[in-house]
C-alpha cells in the first residue's frame, strides 16, 4: 500500500469498515433484522381494511325533498325503507329500469357517518362511483372532471376526503377508464360529427351494433380507445387528469373498474401517474383472472380468486387440502408484498352478500376468519356488519340498514373481533406466509422477525370433528411452547413438541394460535432467537 492508501486503511479500521489484512470498501449500510416488517407496516396499503360505499345507498340525505329535482323521470326517487327490485329493459334508454331507481345518498351524507366506519375499525373508505353518471350506479360516466349532482360537487368531495383523514383514513376512488356513458358529450359529439376531436376516442363504424363498440354488449357502454393518446392524457397522464386531479383533492388512490381492459402497459402507465403524483398512493385493479402477472402493472387486485378458491372449500366442492395447495401457489405467484395490498373480498355490488350466499352462521365465521387472517386488505360491503342480506344485483346493493345498527349486534361483535384480531397482530397485517401441510385442514402460519408473533391458523370446513397431527416447520418455535386460541378462546390447550402439533377442531371452526412461553422464574427459551 503506498502511503495515502495506508491513511485511508487506518481510518476504515477506525471506523470498523476494514479488517487489518485487506483494504475494504464502505458499502451501504445492511437492513437490520425486521426491518423488512417495520417498513410494510410504515406503508398504510399493507393489510389494510377496507369498507365499500355507494354513496347513493349508504346514508339519507339530510333534505330529501330539496333534491327531489335532481331526479326527474323516467328516474325515481324511493324511500330509505325499500327494497332494490329487478327491473325491466327500457329499450330507448339503453338501460333497466332498475338502473334508474335512486335513494337519495350523498357525499354530505357519507360524510356525516364516517365515524360509523372509524368505530367499525376500517382504515380505508372506498366509494363506487362519484363523477357525474346518468344511472345510479354510474359505471356510465358523463364528464370524469365532475361530481353526480345527487352526490354533490367537488367541494363536497374535498370535504369528505378532509374529515376521513382526520378520522385517520384514506379515500380510495372507483376508476371507470374502459367506457363511458351513451349519453356523454363527448360521445354524443363523436357519433354526430366524424370530424369531431372525439370521434378517436371511440370505436366508431357500421360493423358494430348501435354504431359503436360497447362493453360486453352493454349499449350504455362504449367503450374508449385507449390506443389514442390524448385519451389516456385525459384520464392519468396530464397534471390535470381524472386520475392525478382527484389525488390532489384529497383521493388516497383508485380502484380501477374492469382493470383487465387496460392491459398491462396501461396499468402500469397509470400505476406510474398516480405514484408520480403521490408517492405511495394505491392502484387497486378489478382482476377476475388469475393474479400472477397483472401485479407487475398495479399495486394490487380485488382478490377474485382467493374468494372462490374459500367459497368452493366451504361449500364442500374443493377439499381443505386443495385449497391449501392453490392458496400457497397463488401467494408464491403473485409475491407476499402485492399480495399484502391486494383486497381480501367475499362480497361487493356485483355478487350476492355473504349472508345470503352462506346463510349459515358457522361457515359463514369461518370464512370471514380466513378473510382477516390470510395475506391481504380484507373489504367490507357496507352493511355485513349489521348481517344485511341480498341477493344479484340489484337485491344486495340495498340501502343502508341504520335501524339494525348496534354495539351488540351479533355480526358487529364478530367482525370487531376480527379486526381487533389484526390490530393487535402484526403478523396479520404484514407477516409472511408458510402453507401447514394437513390431511383434512387448511392449515398456515403468518410470521415475522419475531418468533413470538407468529401465528397457526388452521380451519375445518368440514361437518365433522377432525383430529390431526401437524408438522410446522417454524425452527423458531421452541419444543414445548404453549399455544393459545387467541381468536375463539378454546379451552384445550395446545403445545409445540419437537415441530409437531396436535388439534382437534370441531365443524366449520377456526383456530388462531399464538405461542405463549410459560413464565419459568425470568428464564425463557427464546432469549437467544428472534
Amino acid at each position: 500500500m503506498n502511503r495515502m492508501q495506508w491513511k485511508t486503511h487506518a481510518l476504515l479500521l477506525a471506523l470498523g469498515l476494514a479488517t487489518t489484512g485487506q483494504l475494504a470498501t464502505a458499502a451501504a449500510p445492511k437492513p437490520q433484522p425486521g426491518s423488512v416488517y417495520d417498513q410494510r407496516e410504515r406503508d398504510w396499503r399493507n393489510g389494510a381494511i377496507v369498507y365499500q360505499v355507494i354513496v347513493d345507498r349508504f346514508a339519507p340525505a339530510k333534505d330529501l325533498a330539496a333534491k327531489r329535482a335532481l331526479y326527474p323521470a323516467p328516474k325515481r326517487l324511493r324511500d330509505w325503507g325499500e327494497v332494490p327490485a329487478a327491473g325491466t329493459y327500457l329499450p330507448e334508454y339503453k338501460v333497466n329500469s332498475a338502473e334508474l331507481d335512486f335513494w337519495g345518498g350523498d357525499l354530505a351524507s357519507t360524510t356525516a357517518h364516517l365515524g360509523h366506519v372509524r368505530r367499525l375499525g376500517a382504515q380505508v373508505l372506498y366509494l363506487n362511483p362519484i363523477h357525474l353518471g346518468w344511472t345510479n350506479h354510474k359505471y356510465d360516466t358523463l364528464d370524469y372532471q365532475a361530481i353526480s349532482p345527487e352526490y354533490g360537487n367537488r367541494d363536497d368531495f374535498r370535504r369528505l376526503a378532509a374529515e376521513a383523514h382526520r378520522l385517520g383514513m384514506k379515500v380510495v376512488l372507483d376508476g371507470v377508464f374502459n367506457h363511458m356513458g351513451r349519453n356523454a358529450p363527448a360521445f354524443q359529439q363523436a357519433m354526430a360529427d366524424a370530424n369531431s376531436p372525439y370521434r378517436p376516442w371511440f370505436a366508431i363504424g357500421p360493423q358494430y351494433e348501435g354504431g359503436a363498440r360497447v362493453w360486453t354488449g352493454f349499449q350504455n357502454h362504449p367503450e374508449l380507445n385507449l390506443d389514442h393518446p390524448p385519451v389516456r392524457r385525459h384520464l392519468w397522464l396530464d397534471r390535470d387528469s381524472v386520475v392525478r386531479s382527484y389525488l390532489r383533492d384529497g383521493a388516497d388512490g383508485w380502484r380501477l373498474d374492469t382493470a383487465f381492459e387496460l392491459g398491462p402497459r396501461y396499468l402500469r402507465e397509470l400505476t406510474d401517474a398516480a405514484h408520480r403524483e403521490k408517492p405511495g398512493s394505491l392502484v387497486i385493479g378489478e382482476i377476475a383472472n388469475y393474479p400472477g402477472e397483472w401485479l407487475k402493472g398495479q399495486d394490487g387486485v380485488m382478490n377474485f380468486t382467493l374468494r372462490e378458491i374459500l367459497l368452493d372449500m366451504a361449500r364442500g366442492t374443493t377439499t381443505a387440502p386443495a385449497a391449501s395447495r392453490m392458496i400457497d401457489r397463488l401467494i408464491g405467484d403473485a409475491g407476499i408484498e402485492p399480495m399484502l395490498k391486494s383486497w381480501t373480498l367475499l362480497d361487493n355490488h356485483d355478487v350476492p352478500r355473504i349472508a345470503t350466499q352462506v346463510p349459515d352462521e358457522a361457515p359463514r365465521r369461518m370464512l370471514q376468519a380466513l378473510q382477516f387472517t390470510l395475506p391481504g386488505s380484507p373489504n367490507l360491503y357496507y352493511g355485513a356488519e349489521v348481517g344485511m342480506t341480498g341477493g344479484a344485483d340489484p337485491a344486495n346493493r340495498g340501502p343502508m340498514r341504520w335501524d339494525l345498527v348496534a354495539d351488540q349486534h351479533p355480526e358487529t361483535v364478530w367482525l370487531r373481533k376480527l379486526i381487533d384480531l389484526r390490530a393487535q397482530h402484526r403478523a396479520l397485517r404484514v407477516g409472511d406466509f408458510r402453507r401447514i401441510d394437513a390431511e383434512q385442514l387448511l392449515a398456515f402460519e403468518r410470521h415475522t422477525d419475531k418468533a413470538l408473533e407468529t401465528l397457526v391458523i388452521i380451519a375445518n370446513p368440514s361437518r365433522q370433528t377432525v383430529r390431526e397431527r401437524l408438522l410446522v416447520p417454524n425452527p423458531w418455535l421452541m419444543d414445548g411452547t404453549p399455544l393459545r386460541d387467541v381468536l375463539g378462546a378454546a379451552p384445550v390447550g395446545f403445545g409445540i413438541n419437537h415441530g409437531l402439533l396436535s388439534v382437534e377442531l370441531p365443524p366449520q371452526s377456526v383456530l388462531v394460535l399464538q405461542p405463549q412461553p410459560q413464565p419459568m422464574g425470568g428464564y425463557s427459551r427464546y432469549k437467544n432467537v428472534r
